[in-house]
Protein backbone atom coordinates (compact mmCIF):
# COMPACT_ATOMS: atom_id res chain seq x y z
CA UNK A 1 0.00 0.00 0.00
CA UNK A 2 1.74 3.17 -0.97
CA UNK A 3 1.96 6.21 1.69
CA UNK A 4 -0.97 8.61 1.99
CA UNK A 5 -0.52 11.37 -0.32
CA UNK A 6 -0.47 13.94 2.47
CA UNK A 7 2.05 12.12 4.50
CA UNK A 8 3.81 12.40 1.30
CA UNK A 9 3.98 16.01 1.39
CA UNK A 10 3.88 16.55 5.11
CA UNK A 11 0.44 18.52 5.33
CA UNK A 12 -2.29 18.43 7.20
CA UNK A 13 -5.85 16.99 5.39
CA UNK A 14 -7.07 20.54 5.77
CA UNK A 15 -4.36 22.37 3.99
CA UNK A 16 -4.95 25.06 0.85
CA UNK A 17 -4.28 24.37 -2.37
CA UNK A 18 -0.75 27.74 -1.76
CA UNK A 19 0.54 25.27 1.55
CA UNK A 20 -0.23 22.18 -0.81
CA UNK A 21 2.09 23.61 -3.49
CA UNK A 22 4.37 25.38 -1.11
CA UNK A 23 5.21 21.69 -0.03
CA UNK A 24 5.87 20.30 -3.33
CA UNK A 25 8.14 22.63 -4.02
CA UNK A 26 10.13 22.09 -1.79
CA UNK A 27 10.56 18.58 -1.98
CA UNK A 28 10.52 18.51 -5.54
CA UNK A 29 14.01 20.96 -5.39
CA UNK A 30 15.03 18.58 -2.39
CA UNK A 31 14.90 15.18 -4.21
CA UNK A 32 15.18 16.09 -7.50
CA UNK A 33 16.96 14.00 -10.00
CA UNK A 34 19.68 16.69 -11.05
CA UNK A 35 20.95 17.36 -7.08
CA UNK A 36 20.66 13.69 -6.69
CA UNK A 37 22.30 11.90 -9.51
CA UNK A 38 22.44 8.21 -9.26
CA UNK A 39 20.60 8.73 -5.88
CA UNK A 40 17.55 5.78 -6.48
CA UNK A 41 16.09 6.52 -3.52
CA UNK A 42 15.73 10.32 -3.94
CA UNK A 43 14.08 9.28 -7.45
CA UNK A 44 11.32 7.49 -5.99
CA UNK A 45 10.69 9.78 -3.41
CA UNK A 46 10.45 12.44 -6.40
CA UNK A 47 8.12 10.36 -8.11
CA UNK A 48 6.03 9.82 -4.76
CA UNK A 49 5.87 13.94 -4.34
CA UNK A 50 5.01 13.97 -7.78
CA UNK A 51 2.34 11.35 -8.00
CA UNK A 52 1.12 12.70 -4.77
CA UNK A 53 0.88 16.58 -5.98
CA UNK A 54 -0.49 15.30 -9.18
CA UNK A 55 -3.74 14.04 -6.89
CA UNK A 56 -4.21 16.56 -4.40
CA UNK A 57 -3.71 19.62 -6.53
CA UNK A 58 -6.36 18.79 -8.83
CA UNK A 59 -9.90 19.30 -7.17
CA UNK A 60 -12.15 16.25 -8.49
CA UNK A 61 -8.91 13.62 -7.44
CA UNK A 62 -8.60 15.10 -4.02
CA UNK A 63 -12.41 15.37 -3.28
CA UNK A 64 -12.47 11.33 -4.93
CA UNK A 65 -8.97 10.56 -3.02
CA UNK A 66 -10.67 11.93 0.70
CA UNK A 67 -13.48 10.09 -0.36
CA UNK A 68 -12.10 6.65 -0.77
CA UNK A 69 -8.91 6.77 -0.60
CA UNK A 70 -6.39 4.36 -2.90
CA UNK A 71 -9.15 2.11 -3.61
CA UNK A 72 -11.54 4.73 -6.03
CA UNK A 73 -14.92 4.63 -5.78
CA UNK A 74 -15.49 1.22 -5.37
CA UNK A 75 -17.18 -1.31 -7.61
CA UNK A 76 -18.92 -0.21 -10.74
CA UNK A 77 -23.00 -1.65 -10.90
CA UNK A 78 -23.02 -5.65 -11.83
CA UNK A 79 -19.79 -6.15 -10.29
CA UNK A 80 -19.38 -8.23 -7.39
CA UNK A 81 -22.39 -7.89 -5.06
CA UNK A 82 -24.13 -5.33 -7.65
CA UNK A 83 -27.16 -5.51 -9.07
CA UNK A 84 -27.01 -6.56 -12.88
CA UNK A 85 -28.40 -3.86 -15.43
CA UNK A 86 -29.64 -5.43 -18.77
CA UNK A 87 -30.61 -2.56 -21.74
CA UNK A 88 -34.26 -3.92 -21.56
CA UNK A 89 -36.06 -7.06 -23.21
CA UNK A 90 -36.78 -10.14 -20.81
CA UNK A 91 -33.54 -10.96 -18.90
CA UNK A 92 -35.04 -10.39 -15.72
CA UNK A 93 -33.29 -7.95 -13.95
CA UNK A 94 -33.91 -3.87 -13.96
CA UNK A 95 -34.12 -2.56 -17.26
CA UNK A 96 -32.02 0.48 -18.60
CA UNK A 97 -31.36 2.30 -21.27
CA UNK A 98 -28.23 3.47 -22.87
CA UNK A 99 -28.38 7.02 -21.81
CA UNK A 100 -29.36 5.77 -17.98
CA UNK A 101 -26.08 3.79 -18.27
CA UNK A 102 -23.83 6.99 -19.33
CA UNK A 103 -24.80 9.05 -16.28
CA UNK A 104 -23.74 6.20 -13.82
CA UNK A 105 -20.83 5.53 -15.63
CA UNK A 106 -20.40 9.63 -15.61
CA UNK A 107 -21.06 9.77 -11.62
CA UNK A 108 -18.35 7.59 -10.87
CA UNK A 109 -15.58 9.17 -13.20
CA UNK A 110 -15.95 6.99 -16.10
CA UNK A 111 -17.94 7.76 -19.55
CA UNK A 112 -19.66 6.45 -22.55
CA UNK A 113 -16.29 6.10 -24.48
CA UNK A 114 -15.99 4.79 -28.03
CA UNK A 115 -19.86 3.28 -28.52
CA UNK A 116 -18.61 0.41 -26.36
CA UNK A 117 -22.42 -0.48 -25.09
CA UNK A 118 -23.75 0.20 -28.56
CA UNK A 119 -23.02 -2.35 -30.61
CA UNK A 120 -19.16 -0.74 -32.22
CA UNK A 121 -17.21 -2.81 -30.04
CA UNK A 122 -14.45 -0.48 -30.79
CA UNK A 123 -12.08 -0.02 -27.73
CA UNK A 124 -12.88 3.57 -25.90
CA UNK A 125 -10.34 6.11 -25.87
CA UNK A 126 -8.48 6.27 -21.75
CA UNK A 127 -9.83 8.35 -19.40
CA UNK A 128 -6.28 8.77 -18.08
CA UNK A 129 -5.42 12.17 -17.42
CA UNK A 130 -1.92 13.68 -18.60
CA UNK A 131 -0.14 14.64 -15.32
CA UNK A 132 0.05 17.49 -14.48
CA UNK A 133 3.55 19.64 -14.99
CA UNK A 134 5.83 20.90 -12.08
CA UNK A 135 5.04 24.67 -10.95
CA UNK A 136 7.89 26.70 -12.10
CA UNK A 137 10.14 27.50 -8.95
CA UNK A 138 9.54 30.77 -7.40
CA UNK A 139 12.48 33.35 -8.20
CA UNK A 140 13.67 36.13 -6.19
CA UNK A 141 13.94 39.50 -8.52
CA UNK A 142 17.47 41.45 -9.02
CA UNK A 143 17.61 44.41 -11.00
CA UNK A 144 21.10 44.66 -12.98
CA UNK A 145 22.82 47.72 -14.50
CA UNK A 146 22.33 47.98 -18.72
CA UNK A 147 26.17 47.10 -18.69
CA UNK A 148 26.27 44.08 -16.68
CA UNK A 149 23.78 42.69 -19.00
CA UNK A 150 26.04 43.46 -22.22
CA UNK A 151 29.16 42.44 -20.95
CA UNK A 152 28.53 40.15 -17.71
CA UNK A 153 29.98 40.37 -14.53
CA UNK A 154 29.63 39.77 -10.79
CA UNK A 155 26.79 41.56 -8.91
CA UNK A 156 26.60 41.05 -4.99
CA UNK A 157 23.23 40.04 -3.48
CA UNK A 158 21.62 40.09 0.15
CA UNK A 159 19.56 37.18 0.57
CA UNK A 160 17.94 36.42 4.04
CA UNK A 161 20.70 38.44 5.51
CA UNK A 162 23.12 36.44 3.84
CA UNK A 163 25.65 37.64 1.30
CA UNK A 164 25.41 35.96 -2.48
CA UNK A 165 28.04 36.36 -5.34
CA UNK A 166 26.21 35.40 -8.41
CA UNK A 167 28.27 36.21 -11.79
CA UNK A 168 26.30 37.77 -14.67
CA UNK A 169 26.64 35.56 -17.64
CA UNK A 170 27.12 38.12 -20.94
CA UNK A 171 23.91 38.70 -23.17
CA UNK A 172 21.24 37.98 -20.34
CA UNK A 173 17.98 38.73 -21.12
CA UNK A 174 15.44 40.93 -19.18
CA UNK A 175 13.02 38.14 -17.02
CA UNK A 176 15.72 35.04 -17.44
CA UNK A 177 16.25 33.18 -13.92
CA UNK A 178 19.50 31.87 -13.07
CA UNK A 179 19.49 28.69 -10.79
CA UNK A 180 22.37 28.84 -7.83
CA UNK A 181 22.30 25.48 -6.34
CA UNK A 182 22.14 24.59 -2.69
CA UNK A 183 22.06 28.58 -2.38
CA UNK A 184 18.57 28.81 -0.54
CA UNK A 185 17.01 28.58 2.78
CA UNK A 186 17.74 24.59 4.26
CA UNK A 187 20.40 23.49 0.82
CA UNK A 188 17.75 24.02 -1.58
CA UNK A 189 18.09 25.91 -4.97
CA UNK A 190 17.58 29.27 -5.13
CA UNK A 191 16.33 31.12 -8.36
CA UNK A 192 16.72 34.46 -9.06
CA UNK A 193 15.00 36.35 -11.99
CA UNK A 194 17.24 38.93 -13.55
CA UNK A 195 15.50 42.62 -13.84
CA UNK A 196 17.64 45.73 -16.23
CA UNK A 197 17.98 48.54 -15.21
CA UNK A 198 17.53 52.03 -16.25
CA UNK A 199 21.06 53.94 -17.69
CA UNK A 200 21.94 57.48 -17.81
CA UNK A 201 21.82 58.07 -21.45
CA UNK A 202 20.79 55.30 -23.91
CA UNK A 203 16.90 54.18 -23.23
CA UNK A 204 15.73 50.44 -23.75
CA UNK A 205 13.15 49.85 -26.71
CA UNK A 206 13.06 45.87 -26.02
CA UNK A 207 16.15 44.74 -26.94
CA UNK A 208 17.26 48.16 -29.03
CA UNK A 209 18.65 51.25 -27.08
CA UNK A 210 18.17 54.36 -28.12
CA UNK A 211 20.63 57.14 -27.58
CA UNK A 212 19.41 61.02 -28.13
CA UNK A 213 22.23 62.76 -30.09
CA UNK A 214 21.61 66.78 -30.26
CA UNK A 215 23.24 68.18 -33.40
CA UNK A 216 23.25 72.03 -34.88
CA UNK A 217 21.71 73.12 -37.77
CA UNK A 218 24.99 73.13 -39.99
CA UNK A 219 25.90 69.71 -39.11
CA UNK A 220 22.50 68.09 -39.89
CA UNK A 221 22.32 70.38 -43.09
CA UNK A 222 25.56 69.79 -44.17
CA UNK A 223 25.87 66.49 -42.72
CA UNK A 224 28.95 65.37 -40.26
CA UNK A 225 30.88 62.46 -37.98
CA UNK A 226 29.22 62.26 -34.86
CA UNK A 227 31.30 60.60 -32.04
CA UNK A 228 29.08 58.30 -30.56
CA UNK A 229 29.21 55.72 -26.97
CA UNK A 230 28.35 52.21 -27.40
CA UNK A 231 26.83 50.10 -23.95
CA UNK A 232 30.40 47.52 -24.34
CA UNK A 233 32.01 50.73 -23.41
CA UNK A 234 33.63 51.68 -27.01
CA UNK A 235 33.18 54.54 -28.96
CA UNK A 236 32.01 54.69 -33.03
CA UNK A 237 32.22 57.35 -35.57
CA UNK A 238 28.38 57.86 -36.93
CA UNK A 239 28.25 59.66 -40.38
CA UNK A 240 25.29 62.05 -40.44
CA UNK A 241 23.61 62.23 -43.63
CA UNK A 242 23.15 65.83 -45.21
CA UNK A 243 19.74 67.10 -44.35
CA UNK A 244 18.62 64.72 -41.57
CA UNK A 245 15.92 65.92 -39.53
CA UNK A 246 15.30 66.05 -35.79
CA UNK A 247 13.98 62.94 -34.49
CA UNK A 248 15.21 61.00 -37.62
CA UNK A 249 17.12 57.59 -36.69
CA UNK A 250 20.63 56.07 -37.52
CA UNK A 251 20.75 52.45 -36.84
CA UNK A 252 24.09 50.69 -35.42
CA UNK A 253 23.35 47.41 -36.14
CA UNK A 254 23.98 44.72 -33.70
CA UNK A 255 24.95 47.11 -30.81
CA UNK A 256 21.74 46.59 -28.77
CA UNK A 257 20.73 43.74 -26.37
CA UNK A 258 20.96 40.52 -26.84
CA UNK A 259 21.44 40.82 -30.91
CA UNK A 260 18.99 43.88 -30.69
CA UNK A 261 20.41 47.24 -32.21
CA UNK A 262 21.65 50.40 -31.22
CA UNK A 263 19.74 53.93 -32.84
CA UNK A 264 21.15 57.23 -33.24
CA UNK A 265 18.04 59.60 -32.21
CA UNK A 266 19.08 63.03 -34.23
CA UNK A 267 17.67 66.08 -31.82
CA UNK A 268 18.57 70.03 -34.10
CA UNK A 269 19.57 72.34 -31.10
CA UNK A 270 18.61 76.06 -32.94
CA UNK A 271 20.52 78.99 -31.79
CA UNK A 272 18.75 82.32 -30.88
CA UNK A 273 18.86 84.71 -33.51
CA UNK A 274 20.52 87.41 -31.21
CA UNK A 275 21.66 90.11 -33.66
CA UNK A 276 20.37 91.83 -37.19
CA UNK A 277 23.03 89.31 -39.30
CA UNK A 278 21.50 86.09 -37.95
CA UNK A 279 18.68 87.28 -38.41
CA UNK A 280 19.31 88.23 -42.24
CA UNK A 281 21.30 84.70 -42.46
CA UNK A 282 18.43 82.98 -41.57
CA UNK A 283 15.67 84.93 -43.60
CA UNK A 284 17.75 84.33 -47.00
CA UNK A 285 18.00 80.36 -45.81
CA UNK A 286 14.57 80.14 -45.79
CA UNK A 287 14.39 81.82 -49.13
CA UNK A 288 16.72 79.46 -51.04
CA UNK A 289 15.13 76.82 -49.14
CA UNK A 290 11.58 77.29 -48.94
CA UNK A 291 9.68 74.81 -47.15
CA UNK A 292 5.90 73.76 -45.55
CA UNK A 293 6.53 71.23 -43.22
CA UNK A 294 3.24 71.37 -41.88
CA UNK A 295 1.70 70.85 -45.33
CA UNK A 296 0.74 66.96 -45.08
CA UNK A 297 -0.54 66.95 -41.25
CA UNK A 298 -3.98 65.90 -40.51
CA UNK A 299 -4.84 68.79 -38.44
CA UNK A 300 -3.30 71.65 -41.26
Amino acid sequence: MPRDHYEVLGVKKSASDDEIKKAYRKLARQYHPDRNPGDKQASERFKEAQEAYDVLSDKQKREQYDQFGFAGPGPMPGGPGGATFHWGGDSGGPSLDPSQFEEILKHFGGGFAGGAFGGDNRRGRGSRRRQQPAPPPEAAEVTIPLETAVKGGPISLNVDGRHIDLKVPPGVADGQTMRLAGQGLDGEDLYIKLRLGGHPYFKREGDNLILEVPLTIAEAALGATVDVPTLEGTRLGVKVPPGTSSGARLRLRGKGLKGGDQFIEVKIVVPAAKDERSRQLLDELAKLHPQQPRAQLPWS
